[in-house]
């Protein structure tokens, strides 16, 4: 995701708050808050409208939401709240101040509809990732998804992991969080070696995810870091 998708994703997800929370925008005002073209705006709105977003056009005075429409809990799937978490991250490392303000302000209210299980795992999700500044160079992995999930629900993983001379071992690991450095690294603790280690995405060339669970580890990351750092 590039910068500016980054930014699209902000700007559909603050029109589609802006639209639940006023009876009527108009694509000048829209403009001027977002500061891009009435033509931008316009394809904001078809973008929402091909997404299923029941948008009326008021002629002469503005967009409004067909009546009773609200972005429901059911909307948003474990994953999917996942994958707006990571994007949140994304733009908090913008340096457009209102950039910022505006998309935090819309993940919020995007939480606040979260099932309260979903939310509880999206915040802890949000907690155990961390971003560098380099966010434009390619990374290969496959693994994310699954990964998130395993996190946010204590489930045992099963790896085979390809180690810095080419060997294949298989672990048991306990993931414990997720950092975007030069690539996507894994802070897990590994059974095999009985400690806490960091494993590179695109050198898992297998993972499944196991049915049974683990204690969570009972530190934030921060304390991890100030702990084995």
């Amino acid at each position: 995701m590039n910068d500016n998708d980054t930014k699209r994703l902000s700007r559909l997800t603050a029109i589609l708050t802006q639209l639940q929370t006023k009876r009527l925008l108009t694509a000048t005002a829209l403009a001027d808050k977002f500061s891009v073209s009435i033509r931008t705006i316009y394809r904001d709105i078809r973008a929402l409208e091909q997404a299923g977003v029941p948008i009326l056009t008021e002629e002469g005075k503005g967009y409004t939401l067909m009546e009773g429409y609200r972005v429901p809990p059911v909307m948003f799937t474990e994953a999917q709240a996942n994958a707006l978490i990571m994007a949140e991250q994304l733009v908090l490392k913008n340096k457009d101040a209102s950039l910022i303000k505006d998309y935090t302000e819309a993940i919020d209210k995007i939480k606040s509809v979260l099932k309260q299980s979903i939310k509880v795992k999206a915040d802890l999700l949000s907690e155990r990732t961390r971003f560098d500044q380099n966010i434009k160079r390619e990374r290969n992995s496959n693994s994310l998804s699954d990964l998130q999930f395993a996190l946010t629900n204590y489930c045992l993983t099963k790896i085979e992991y390809i180690n810095e001379q080419n060997k294949i071992t298989i672990r048991d690991i306990e993931p414990f969080a997720l950092l975007s450095t030069e690539n996507w690294l894994l802070i897990a603790y590994c059974r095999l070696r009985q400690e806490f280690r960091y494993f590179r995405l695109d050198r898992i060339k297998k993972l499944e995810v196991l049915p049974d669970k683990f204690k969570p580890h009972g530190m934030t990351l921060q304390e991890f870091f100030d702990k084995y750092h």
